[in-house]
């Protein structure tokens, strides 16, 4: 499986309304819940009025479109990212995955997955 390293930095957001988000970003995840407003946004499109940041995240995009009936692609990777202590943070869209990693860990990241069988570009 390939996967692209995101050449962007992140920032994940707890914010209070959907009026501090800038839409225009190119990369832009928005969840909402009955208990909160969360995003994953580009470090530099942090809003103003967050009331929590955590920031310094790089990313993986599994390339390619995959299938819903594809099963445990991210937990395939998140294990092997676990066994090496490598904390993350996963985000869906409806073609791909992508799976955020500290700045700090991304090259134990690399190595790790390209020693699994993964191809990173």
């Amino acid at each position: 499986m390939k996967l692209k390293i995101i050449d962007k930095e992140f920032a994940i957001c707890q914010v209070e309304k959907i009026s501090d988000i800038n839409l225009d970003d190119e990369f832009l995840f928005i969840g909402k819940t009955d208990n909160e407003l969360s995003l994953v946004c580009q470090s530099e499109s942090i809003p103003k009025a967050a009331l929590k940041v955590d920031d310094g995240w790089v990313g993986f995009r599994i390339e390619g479109t995959l299938d819903f009936s594809l099963i445990g692609i991210i937990s395939k990777i998140s294990k092997i990212l676990a066994d090496s202590k490598i904390g993350i943070f996963t985000v869906s869209t409806y073609d791909t995955d992508y799976i955020l990693v500290k700045k700090q860990s991304i090259q134990k990241a690399k190595t790790t997955l390209r020693d699994n069988g993964y191809i990173i570009d």
